[in-house]
């Protein structure tokens, strides 16, 4: 169908079946301060000089770093049969189709995304799919919420700080969000926790805890669980998806829900996305979790089809009672993880988290050799945090050397004095021996004890 812009009558019926005079006062709610103006955009140019400019733009890019970054993103080799397939002409949409009888391809990747992660957590139901990790972790908490009734969220301030600000944004004053502190190992301090749901006139509605935390330490996720639960809370697990392969899911620790970035499972890594919210929980929240929902069945002719399934969501019911407001589907980056998973298998992705964490080890005792050891003493999978005297000034200078040195956690933690010096690295199975020495002897130049 042709596409056909309003015309001005058009608009003037609009508002007056609306009973308003301005297109503007749809907006009032919104601060004038940050709404929508006019674009600031050059004055048009002929196609060649439009080509020129944006090739320069993009030179500025670096794509020769040695990059032990994490932070929340990682670089993992992606098989190319990820692209061949997304690629294709059928899949080149991020929208959800509502008329199945014409979308069953879709449909079905939609649904082995969510048979896949529902492996992987642990848990049962697994909703397609979220902006990014952050979206779905703030979608967490607000699922705690509606479920219990209670208006206070517990989180561990060693979640990814992106996801808290996210969460406390979209909790938006109504509600309360408290953030526990870390023990010296790097773990949630258990203590603090109990106290923080001991407090009986401020009932706890869900606890939030990473799964390896943002310091790349490894949670009690178990004790956290069950302290939620003596309490009457929910509690959610903040995973990153390749770790499962080798660790206990969410689902065996007894989580009532898992959040997370599904970024590591054949996406690249990309400076703002587009990325993969992962979301998933159990059957008795099922009613309680935003986003799409596909089910397989039969149809007249007794035939396997795809459709989707428990309707009664944010597209199809009143605002103020939906589950969520924000409901756009990322299939494409979802159907990148089902290729992904199922190339690999279950033993390709354990391969997968166990060369990162071979990897991590061998950055740690080589660190150690040039004097620089790690602040946190718990379990780690595959990133680390280490002290690095002036961090902020040697991750400049590894820069222009070709290096980069992870993320300066003061960046992230700028009133922590035990941060104010600390390297968050990060290993995957593409870290090699000899980056890792080039990583080792650059930090050796620049670090006066090893000097």
């Amino acid at each position: 169908m042709a596409y056909q812009a309003h015309t001005d009558a058009d608009r003037q019926r609009m508002l007056d079946a609306l009973g308003i005079t301005s297109v503007d006062t749809l907006f009032a709610d919104i601060p004038e301060s940050v709404r929508a103006t006019g674009l600031d955009l050059p004055d048009p140019e002929p196609e060649l000089l439009v080509q020129r400019r944006m090739t320069e733009l993009a030179a500025r890019n670096r794509v020769d770093l040695v990059s032990f970054l994490g932070a929340g993103v990682y670089q993992h080799h992606i098989p190319a049969v990820v692209d061949a397939i997304l690629s294709r002409g059928e899949f080149m949409t991020a929208y959800t189709p509502y008329q199945p009888e014409i979308s069953q391809g879709t449909l079905q990747t939609i649904h082995e995304y969510q048979s896949m992660l529902a492996e992987l957590t642990g848990l049962p139901v697994v909703s397609a799919s979220h902006y990014d990790g952050a979206a779905a972790t703030a979608e967490a908490a607000l699922m705690t919420i509606r479920a219990t009734g209670r208006n206070r969220v517990l989180a561990s301030r060693a979640i990814h700080r992106h996801y808290l600000d996210t969460t406390r944004t979209y909790l938006g004053g109504r509600f309360e969000l408290d953030l526990l502190p870390t023990s010296p190992d790097g773990t949630t301090d258990l203590a603090a926790l109990e106290r923080a749901l001991a407090e009986t006139d401020r009932p706890v509605a869900g606890v939030l805890v990473g799964q390896p935390n943002v310091f790349g330490v490894l949670e009690p996720v178990g004790d956290v669980v069950r302290l939620a639960h003596a309490a009457g809370a929910l509690a959610v697990s903040v995973v990153e998806p390749v770790s499962l392969a080798v660790l206990a899911t969410p689902g065996e620790v007894g989580a009532d829900i898992a959040a997370g970035e599904g970024q590591p499972l054949g996406i690249p890594a990309q400076y703002g996305g587009p990325y993969l919210g992962i979301l998933a929980t159990t059957e008795t929240l099922t009613r309680q979790l935003p986003g799409r929902l596909v089910g397989r069945t039969l149809d007249v002719d007794g035939r396997r089809a795809y459709v989707m399934t428990l309707r009664a969501r944010e597209q199809d019911i009143r605002r103020d009672r939906a589950a969520s407001n924000i409901c756009t589907n990322q299939a494409l980056c979802a159907l990148a993880a089902t290729v992904y998973l199922a190339t690999l298998g279950p033993h390709g992705l354990r391969d997968v988290a166990r060369g990162g964490a071979a990897a991590a080890r061998r950055l740690e005792r080589a660190l150690a050799d040039v004097g620089i050891e790690r602040i946190h003493t718990g379990a780690y999978l595959n990133e680390l945090t280490v002290r690095v005297p002036d961090a902020r000034a040697v991750h400049m200078r590894l820069l222009g050397e070709g290096i980069l040195a992870g993320l300066p956690l003061a960046d992230w933690y700028p009133d922590d004095p035990d941060l104010a010096d600390a390297l968050l690295l990060c290993a995957t199975e593409l870290t090699t021996d000899g980056d890792i020495d080039r990583l080792a002897g650059a930090l050796a130049r620049h670090h006066p004890v090893a000097a």
